[in-house]
């Protein structure tokens, strides 16, 4: 028997979806609030134990903002909020041991005093793109792949999930190359707080919204077309990580001294552009009814 299409008046996707805060900006506002706390009573008291609880607020706040953001925005979305929690934890997961793996065995570590090559940045986009992806597609592997606006949250959920664990890690690498100076390891958290939404979430939701797209209900399909986004996303990350230290453009300084590339800054503009773009087409075709669908 043929599904009975749904149309924007009744659709109980709706309905829910019309009843979505803005948890988004209720969870940045408290989690802003108790970084500023917890870092301020670190300094003022010195007491290393809270060190742990400063870094983790601050690499897992704005991953977890952008989450809810999407989410927030999904009205339509089939998502539950315990979907996309394990897409954050155990997608996030995933994607960091799997690009840990092959990232060891594929690329030469850098030397103390030098970036990434070029090459290599590429590579570590080629790497960890393809884990990220491969962990949206574990995680949906029990669900129908008909929406793209489904990819599109799975994909930045498991990307954000990827950038928290990531940026804890910087942290705490800052922290031992600095000799033990926490103040180093806040700055970097800071920095990384700030770029988070422009990263790893963008460029995942990306390649989930084009393969949600390409996909049949319950099988993926790598078309050209997601092969594609695959590459483009990964060239988007490869520069990211390799451009700005090469090329050596202007900063932007942003406080407590944060340096950002203007290059960093035109990848991110790129990155949240197409995003949008492919958020309000993928919108506007789920909303449009379609009889041909069964």
């Amino acid at each position: 028997m043929a599904r009975q299409d749904w149309t924007p008046s009744v659709s109980p996707l709706r309905q829910v979806g019309a009843h979505r805060g803005h948890s988004w900006l209720s969870a940045l506002i408290i989690g802003l609030a108790l970084f500023a706390a917890s870092t301020i009573i670190l300094f003022i008291t010195g007491n290393s134990n809270l060190y742990p609880t400063v870094i983790l607020i601050g690499n897992f706040l704005i991953p977890v903002v952008f989450v809810a953001f999407l989410y927030d925005h999904q009205n339509i979305s089939q998502l539950t909020p315990e979907m996309v929690a394990k897409s954050f934890c155990l997608g996030g997961i995933l994607g960091t041991l799997g690009a840990a793996t092959f990232e060891s065995f594929l690329i030469r570590p850098p030397g103390p005093n030098h970036g990434l090559t070029i090459g290599s940045a590429m590579m570590v986009g080629l790497i960890e793109e393809g884990c990220k992806i491969v962990a949206v597609m574990f995680m949906a592997r029990h669900m129908r792949h008909d929406s793209a606006l489904d990819g599109l949250l799975l994909g930045g959920s498991v990307g954000m999930g990827f950038a928290a664990l990531e940026s804890t890690g910087y942290a705490f690498t800052a922290f031992l190359a600095s000799q033990g100076h926490i103040s180093a390891s806040v700055i970097e958290t800071i920095a990384r707080g700030i770029l988070a939404p422009f990263g790893h979430g963008v460029w995942t939701a990306i390649l989930g919204s084009v393969l949600f797209h390409e996909s049949l209900p319950h099988r993926f399909r790598l078309t050209w077309r997601v092969i594609l986004a695959y590459l483009f996303v990964s060239f988007l990350h490869g520069s990211w990580d390799g451009l700005p230290a090469t090329l050596s453009p202007i900063y932007l300084i942003l406080p407590p001294g944060i340096p950002i590339s203007a290059i960093t800054i035109a990848i991110s503009v790129v990155g949240i552009t197409i995003l949008v773009k492919l958020y309000h087409l993928n919108l506007h075709q789920q909303a449009t009814p379609d009889a041909s669908r069964a």
